[in-house]
């Protein structure tokens, strides 16, 4: 935010971005905020990296191109390796307990 001295003389500025023509005066500081929009915009671009960590198929803000649905596939993969895992688990405890059952029994 920048202002435009029309006639350095007379103290005559323009604010460019609202195209309005005024007396400059000594009392009064202007401070730019460009280094405060170019922050926030960086800010905003972490926001939206954080929102698009919610979403697996989103590419990330320090991904590499291309890999969107990492973390779709990650997700695939570690709940099918738990499943069988869980699975295997459960069937070996289930034989064992037919099989204990039928040595108890004496079926053997």
């Amino acid at each position: 935010m920048s202002m435009i001295r029309i006639a350095p003389e007379v103290h005559l500025v323009m604010d460019p971005d609202t195209a309005v023509v005024a007396e400059e005066r000594e009392d009064s500081i202007l401070y730019s905020m460009d280094p405060v929009f170019e922050r926030m915009d960086k800010l905003d671009g972490i926001a939206e990296d954080l929102l698009n960590s919610l979403s697996p198929s989103k590419p990330l803000l320090n991904s590499w191109p291309g890999r969107e649905n990492t973390s779709y596939m990650a997700g695939i993969y570690g709940n099918a390796f738990y499943g069988i895992v869980v699975g295997l688990a459960f069937s070996g405890l289930l034989a064992l307990i037919i099989f204990i059952q039928r040595l108890i029994e004496g079926g053997m």
